[in-house]
């Protein structure tokens, strides 16, 4: 069977890994994200339940996503705030200082 090479990436604040992969035609992407040693450099990592993505865009059925060539896998953790609370707090304070949106 023929193989495809495709990227699997994962960031922290301070420390991120970006690996190449060769693998067979017709892998997932979940499956991508299993093979692709991550827990092993990221100790704790639900490699079988995170959100993934590709080239920013996440994936609604990673399980069934069959990868193409050249693709880029992102695994996505969890946000620590909400983003439309946050712009919520930023306009509310923006008022208070008399429209300054700093």
């Amino acid at each position: 069977m023929a193989e495809i090479a495709i990227e699997v990436v994962y960031a922290l604040p301070d420390r991120q890994a970006l690996l190449k992969l060769q693998l067979p035609q017709g892998t997932t992407a979940r499956e991508a994200v299993q093979r692709s040693g991550l827990e092993d450099e990221f100790p704790g990592l639900e490699l079988s339940t995170m959100p993934l993505g590709l080239f920013g865009k996440r994936l609604p059925s990673p399980e069934t996503h069959v990868l193409e060539p050249g693709d880029r896998i992102e695994l996505y953790r969890p946000l620590r705030a909400d983003p439309k609370e946050v712009r919520k707090q930023r306009a509310a304070r923006a008022r208070i200082r008399g429209g300054r949106d700093d």
